[in-house]
This record gives C-alpha cells, structure tokens and sequence, in this order.
C-alpha cells in the first residue's frame, strides 16, 4: 500500500516592518521609572499611542502612567500586568479620547476584580473574606457598567432596539414598534335603554328573546 504524499504549504515570512507595526512595543522598567522599549522612539511612541488610541505624546503619557501604576502588584509594578492591560487595550481599539480613557479604566477594574478574587481565594478569616467580597462585588458590577456607557458612547447614546420571536404567517404583516388597539361601540339608536342593549353581551340577548318568544306563546 502506497501511503499518501505529505502536503506541505509554503509559508511567507512576514517583513519586519509589518511585524514591528501589528504589535505595541513593551515598557522597559528601570531606577529612574520607565520607558517604550523601542530602537526607534519616535516610532515606537506612535506605536504605543495607536495601542491607547490617543492623538499625541501627552495623551498618551497620561494613560501610560496610570496603567503603570494599576499594574502595580507585590508594591512595585508588575511588567507582565502592563503588557496585559495595553494588549487588552489595544484589542477593544478605542477610537477616542473619552474611549481612551474608559477602556483603561476597564482593563484596571479587570486586573483589580481579579486581584480581589485572588484575595477572596487565599483569605485567612472571616473579615479578610467580607473585604475582598464586597469589593470583588462592587468591581465585577461597575465592569459591566462600563462595557454598557462604551456601548452606549459608540452609538451616540441611541438606544438598541431588540425585536425577538417575531412570527409573520402567509399573507400578514409584522409591525414593529407600538401598537394600540381601541375598542368602539356603534349604538343605532340614541336612548340610553338603546344604548345599554348595545353593550349587553349577545347571548344576554338571545336569552332575554327566547324568554319573550316564550311568554308570547302561553298567552
């Protein structure tokens, strides 16, 4: 039996410059604080500001900063915390300053709510155990908060309209929005006896005839 022949797919290596632009550069700690960790620092700062979303260099030192000290962790910043909030950061694409700013500080409720998690899991007693539960309350509601104001930002505070279980059979039409539907009474007749007979129920009705028919007939 002669076994099939392998397929093998050529690959291309992607160029360097491509490479250098897909991905943010990382910060570099140091003694005197922290820098991008770029060849090129012209380059590598706009690579950083488009990974915040932000327009120019203040902008986006302003958000560097305060992600630094979010990913604060054991009393000192933590690198691996910071190269996770900029890739998070990065993947959301905020488009705007005030998206800039809301999803940095969405990924730091994220890293906090965790961070609380991880105390509520190694708690020692019962207070340790009602502090980190009550924050890692408050935080894992303000995150969806959060993701609802990006939302509601994004569509320019109009509200989603939802339409589920719409059934439409051969023939009919669907309408969307607020339907409503009045009753209405036509009377022939002006007398409120005439009138209080029109609304009378039509069985009411047959019943009080059949009696007359009835009473007729003995006499």
């Amino acid at each position: 039996m002669t076994p099939a022949p392998e397929i093998s797919v050529p690959t291309i290596p992607a160029a360097p410059a491509q490479t250098q632009a897909a991905t943010p550069p990382r910060i570099k700690f140091s003694s005197h604080g922290f820098c991008i960790d770029h060849p090129d620092p012209a380059l590598g700062a706009q690579l950083m500001a488009n990974a915040l979303g932000v327009a120019d260099r203040d902008a986006m030192d302003g958000i560097l900063r305060q992600l630094v000290k979010a990913s604060v962790s054991g009393g000192k910043p933590c690198e691996v915390n910071l190269a996770f909030m900029i890739s998070m950061v990065r993947s959301i694409r905020p488009r705007d300053s005030v998206e800039a700013m809301l999803v940095a500080q969405m990924v730091s409720v994220h890293v906090m709510a965790m961070r609380c998690a991880h105390h509520l899991a190694h708690a020692k007693d019962l207070a340790q155990h009602d502090s980190a539960a009550r924050a890692l309350g408050r935080l894992a509601r303000t995150f969806p908060a959060q993701i609802e104001a990006l939302n509601r930002h994004r569509s320019h505070g109009e509200p989603a309209i939802t339409v589920q279980n719409v059934k439409v059979e051969d023939g009919g039409n669907a309408i969307v929005g607020t339907v409503t539907q009045h009753a209405s009474v036509i009377v022939s007749e002006n007398s409120p006896a005439s009138a209080a007979r029109a609304l009378r129920p039509a069985g009411a009705r047959r019943r009080r005839n059949s009696t007359d028919a009835a009473r007729d007939a003995q006499a």
